[in-house]
């Protein structure tokens, strides 16, 4: 799924996020979604989430 489109990202789904300060090397981070940040349809660099744990990042992958 594409993980640039909101519409895709349900709350309780199973990501991977790239957290800001892992955005220079692209290191993932896995969790389920917990809130939707992102108030537009759709963004070029992924979904803004807040994991379960309390992480934010952008999704980059749907599980």
């Amino acid at each position: 799924m594409d993980a640039t489109k909101r519409k895709n990202i349900k709350h309780g789904l199973s990501v991977a996020i790239v957290l800001k300060q892992d955005q220079s090397t692209g290191y993932l981070t896995d969790g389920i979604v917990r809130d939707i940040l992102t108030k537009s349809p759709s963004h070029p660099h992924g979904i803004k989430v807040r994991l379960m744990s309390g992480e934010v990042g952008r999704v980059k992958e749907i599980y």
